[in-house]
């Protein structure tokens, strides 16, 4: 197995993967949701349970290697972004020891060690696969509704000053009505925005029902951009971030993550 370049790694194999059938693209984050790094280990390294990821980052910083990237690791699931419908084909998944959301929904935060050694590992990884460092996404991101992570607690700014994914501050806050809505004017802009949510990169369909699709891909869209308050309205406040991230998406790398 070949280890990160730059990045001290630890290998312990999973036989969970096999040949990649899509191009790399993107990078995708996890939490384990589970009590400690070394039972997500062994879960990722039976071949019952038939998971794993390329990586998993312990707390303490420290990085454990499970399957070579040239391979498709068994991370992402039933999943889709961008129109890629495998995206264990087309990313790389990279595991953070975390215990996830306790009983009341709360999350605690993810150690500064665990987070630096995040960064290092990002940056070898994409600058060895030339991949757009903006193609740093989180679990929920690709299966709204089903999955919940990285969740709230991570701090997607944080990743972005680090040179990683898209974060836009001071975005400006438009004139619309919240949804969903029975007022007319409100039912008229369901389309428009699935269709921006659906060129940014989340499988919905343009509709215009504001339904459990719709209010499922607005929460992972708030877990990721608007983390202090995720119930699936597109409020103002929603409705302007989602615009603005779709406009940036768009734009050329070379613009940086901040265009748009």
């Amino acid at each position: 197995m070949k280890q990160s370049r730059l990045t001290p790694v630890q290998i312990q194999a999973s036989p969970n993967h096999d040949a990649r059938a899509k191009k790399l693209s993107h990078i995708v984050l996890h939490y384990t949701n589970m009590e400690s790094a070394q039972a997500a280990l062994e879960r990722m390294c039976d071949p019952v349970a038939k998971v794993s990821a390329h990586y998993l980052i312990h707390r303490d910083g420290q990085i454990v290697q499970m399957v070579d990237e040239s391979r498709r690791a068994w991370h992402a699931g039933v999943s889709s972004w961008q129109g890629e419908s495998d995206m264990n084909s087309a990313s790389i998944g990279i595991e953070l020891d975390h215990k996830g959301h306790d009983e009341q929904g709360h999350m605690s935060v993810f150690p500064e060690a665990q987070r630096q050694a995040l960064y290092a590992l990002l940056k070898d990884v994409i600058d060895r696969n030339n991949l757009d460092p903006r193609h740093v996404i989180g679990h929920s991101d690709i299966a709204p509704g089903r999955k919940i992570d990285p969740g709230e607690a991570f701090d997607w700014a944080e990743l972005h000053a680090a040179g990683f994914g898209i974060w836009l501050p001071n975005v400006k806050l438009e004139s619309v009505a919240a949804l969903p809505s029975e007022a007319p004017r409100a039912q008229a802009a369901i389309r428009p925005l699935q269709k921006a949510l659906a060129a940014f990169g989340y499988l919905i369909e343009a509709d215009g029902i504001y339904g459990e699709p719709m209010h499922a891909v607005v929460a992972a869209f708030q877990r990721h951009f608007r983390p202090s308050l995720v119930n699936g309205i597109a409020d103002a406040e929603t409705q302007s971030l989602i615009y603005a991230y779709c406009r940036a998406s768009l734009a050329k790398p070379e613009a940086g993550p901040e265009a748009g």
